[in-house]
């Protein structure tokens, strides 16, 4: 997804499927080890149901390591318990197991950490492993304005009234390959120049289009491998071959523009995604009535925002999202670089930023999303943190479907790639429509 900040103990979330936090991602290099395991293996549980979490923690070292194994629990949907401390003592080179019992007082998420303490020194380590309950009954407070939808209606006016003067470019391919292959170029919002890459069946007949949209920075190419549908891998401003207007360089978007709603970065980005769908409404092989867009993480912040702002898509498949639930967000999450550009300009307030990017929450715009909905998220992420992702996700009024990866983070591996693939072929072929 994306490098929020340039900090390689973060990078470390985006590479790595994990089981605790970034401290254990570096353990082997440490003095101690903890690794966390739950007796309910897919992490979701029934409120006041007890569920047992075990931490292995390993001494690293060759002397004897004495301290305390403190545990704790934390939500936002509820008061955190007060700590449970117990008594350790590991010899050199040796494994203990400690054991914590945890109800879940409602629905909601919650992180259990458990840190060693060390008597010697007070140095510490941590490990940290999420559980859910009756994740589907997750209500965060909307945070629109007034003149919420008003500013939509206004931004989508805006843009058509920019001609998009689309232009494809073919590019050449292998001579047994069964898709044409062109670089598409559009005028967007503010006549900002954006682009992809159209991957387009060279068989006659109409097919289902998938718009795939970028992580933070990502930059989208060609699939290469999907002969049965149409793929646009699009790049709104700032991300690959979408960088005429707009730099991709720093990576900043989520700051970008902030001090006001009209120059945020994400006013023009969601409105990119929409001339995209412009674009693939223009192709005569294309199915209209099987529009897909795809992303993952800011990507799926995007999926969520393109099918709230335009109806012709059909179905909205969104990964680990990104740009859901500011308010929980930040009480879960803490990022350096928002703090510095905060702390830029004297003018600046949390109460101000939050209220300029409630009119890009997806949580806010998600009731308007009548299209078939498809979420997956890593229940141990900590970049995108699931209680954001489904106070975005409960707001979708038609059908839906979800699933939870219990020891994934960031990132659902390649296997989840290729099971969507197959799965959004599967949808459409059920539609009375079907794939070639």
């Amino acid at each position: 997804m994306f490098s929020l900040c340039l900090n390689v103990l973060k990078i470390c979330f985006l590479i790595l499927p994990f089981y605790a936090n970034a401290e254990t991602c570096f353990a082997q290099k440490r003095f101690a080890q903890i690794t966390l395991t739950s007796s309910d293996h897919d992490g979701i549980v029934a409120t006041n149901s007890p569920v047992t979490l075990t931490a292995s923690i390993k001494n690293k070292l060759d002397e004897v390591i004495t301290g305390t194994v403190v545990w704790s629990a934390h939500s936002p949907v509820f008061k955190s318990p007060s700590p449970v401390q117990q008594a350790i003592t590991l010899g050199r080179q040796q494994t203990s197991s400690h054991t914590f019992s945890f109800s879940m007082p409602s629905a909601g998420f919650a992180e259990i950490e458990c840190q060693l303490v060390t008597s010697k020194n007070k140095k510490t380590r941590s490990a940290r492993y999420r559980i859910g309950s009756h994740v589907e009954d997750i209500v965060c407070p909307l945070t629109r304005e007034s003149d919420f939808f008003n500013f939509w209606q206004d931004s989508l006016a805006q843009l058509a009234s920019t001609a998009p003067n689309f232009q494809l470019r073919p590019h050449e391919q292998p001579s047994q390959s069964k898709v044409s292959l062109f670089e598409v170029s559009m005028q967007s919002f503010d006549n900002v120049c954006v682009r992809g890459w159209l991957e387009i069946p060279k068989q006659d007949g109409l097919f289902p289009t998938v718009l795939r949209v970028p992580g933070y920075g990502q930059n989208m190419k060609p699939v290469g491998d999907q002969e049965d549908l149409i793929v646009f891998s699009f790049n709104p401003r700032g991300h690959g071959n979408s960088q005429d207007d707009i730099s991709g360089k720093p990576q900043d978007y989520w700051v970008r523009g902030l001090d006001d709603r009209d120059t945020y970065f994400y006013r023009g980005a969601y409105l990119d995604c929409v001339r995209a769908v412009d674009f693939l409404c223009t192709l005569d092989k294309a199915n209209q009535q099987q529009i897909a867009i795809w992303g993952a993480s800011q990507g799926g912040g995007f999926a969520f925002a393109t099918a709230a702002l335009d109806n012709r898509i059909d179905l909205c498949v969104a990964d680990i999202p990104f740009l859901c639930n500011w308010a929980n967000y930040f009480k879960l999450t803490h990022w350096d670089e928002m703090d510095n550009w905060l702390n830029k300009k004297q003018h600046r307030s949390w109460a101000h930023t939050l209220k300029t990017m409630s009119y890009f929450d997806t949580m806010n715009l998600c009731e308007r999303v009548t299209c078939q909905t498809i979420m997956n998220v890593g229940l141990q992420d900590q970049i995108c943190p699931p209680t954001t992702s489904f106070a975005a996700f409960n707001r979708v009024p038609g059908a839906k479907t979800y699933k939870i990866y219990p020891a994934r983070g960031h990132g659902l591996g390649k296997e989840h790639q290729q099971s969507t693939w197959k799965q959004i072929k599967d949808l459409f072929r059920s539609a009375k429509t079907s794939i070639p």
